[in-house]
């Protein structure tokens, strides 16, 4: 049997079940292809904290206590292991253990490059690296004043399906991009009945990025928030039809949060609905269907990025309208739509709305011809000549 090493943030990102969702997908749909994987992730001497945000030493840390939650309720304790300050200390496997794994392993996936630890990444099979944030990922690599590098790897994966064609002004770096859309475990995410009420569009997701502004090819790129505050008329102009952020928002953008509320938005915290793996997949399936907006590098490039959240939705039976990131190579239309300009929002929020049955039901059949894991890293292993 091959073997399989999956590196990614989780207990760097606790209490944040859609991201949970990202790393699971890959680890458990390389599960379902045959290979014995085994997750590992890093975590810095001062990226620990408490339930309140406040430092914490790792044994005490939310970060540790997330991690071995939701290892244990996927079946994984006994290959998983959290490393902290470089292998010092470990929930689960320790980093001797783990080295011995990539001593023998045939593949890695270092989801967003978090993995650097060199006796776990100079694995002798094939190392992947995973772009989840493409236009970010390239920027800073080739911005000498940000600390970030794309690391030597064998294949460099991305979620933006158009980096590296002329229709993407996003800088390939050099290097052969090969897009993915992201892989889903179908089981985990089954066709939920279809919602009764009025329809009821939701998301989950942060205001203001951490990263700041990006420029591309000279220009600035705008922020999600930008976007939504373009889109902040949008319950007004919609009828039969209410709209949900789960919405990581600082207490300085107070003024947007009132601008968001004065317009009809619901805001709810997401640490209370999408703490972990569950709660988020029950969110998503209380819904009647997604709204979201992108990072503007995602539009404004035409990455052609695809979000797992979105994906999430869809598997669910639940359609989404998401903002357009140039997704032309795909069925769009009935239940997956995009839009460009409020007035396509509007629009097709509408559509969504007079007919929901048939586009729920076109939700869940997009999610099977296209994420459904098997065939997502089937292809994608094939494309770059490695077997189970």
């Amino acid at each position: 049997m091959a073997t399989a090493i999956v590196s990614g943030a989780l207990a760097n990102k606790p209490r944040n079940g859609g991201e949970a969702w990202v790393r699971l997908s890959w680890i458990l749909g390389l599960q379902r292809l045959g290979f014995d994987t085994y997750f590992v992730e890093q975590i810095g001497a001062g990226d620990c904290v408490d339930e309140d945000g406040g430092a914490a030493t790792f044994a005490a840390s939310v970060n540790r206590s997330y991690f071995e939650s939701v290892v244990r309720e996927f079946g994984l304790e006994d290959r998983a292991g959290l490393l902290w300050d470089g292998g010092r200390e470990a929930a689960g496997l320790g980093l001797a253990e783990i080295a011995e794994v990539a001593a023998g392993a045939d593949l890695l996936v270092n989801i967003s490059g978090h993995l650097t630890i060199q006796e776990v990444l100079a694995v002798p099979g094939a190392r992947v690296y995973v772009d989840l944030d493409p236009g970010f990922t390239q920027a800073w690599h080739m911005d000498r004043g940000v600390p970030f590098k794309l690391l030597a790897h064998d294949h460099y994966v991305t979620v933006g399906l158009n980096l590296g064609s002329p229709a993407c002004s996003i800088p390939d770096c050099g290097l052969t991009w090969v897009s993915t859309l992201p892989p889903l475990l179908l089981e985990h995410w089954p066709r939920q009945p279809p919602a009764t009420g009025p329809t009821r569009f939701t998301t989950v997701a942060t205001w203001r990025s951490p990263y700041g502004q990006l420029e591309i090819g000279g220009q600035a790129t705008s922020l999600k928030h930008h976007q939504f505050r373009r889109l902040i008329e949008l319950p007004e102009r919609v009828a039969d039809a209410s709209f949900e952020i789960a919405l990581d928002i600082h207490p300085g953008d107070s003024a947007d949060l009132e601008r968001l509320l004065d317009h009809g938005w619901t805001v709810v915290d997401p640490r209370r609905v999408s703490a972990g793996p569950g709660e988020f997949r029950d969110y998503v399936r209380g819904s009647s269907a997604e709204f979201s907006v992108a990072q503007g590098v995602y539009a404004e490039t035409a990455s052609g990025w695809f979000s797992d959240r979105t994906g999430a939705y869809l598997a669910s039976g639940r359609p989404a309208l998401v903002q357009d990131t140039d997704l032309a190579e795909l069925p769009l239309g009935e239940g997956m739509l995009t839009f460009s300009s409020p007035a396509e929002a509007i629009h097709r929020c509408e559509r969504i709305v007079a007919g929901h049955a048939a586009h729920a039901e076109a939700a869940r059949g997009f999610a099977e011809a296209h994420l459904d894991s098997d065939l997502v890293l089937g292809r994608l292993l094939t494309t770059l000549g490695i077997g189970g």
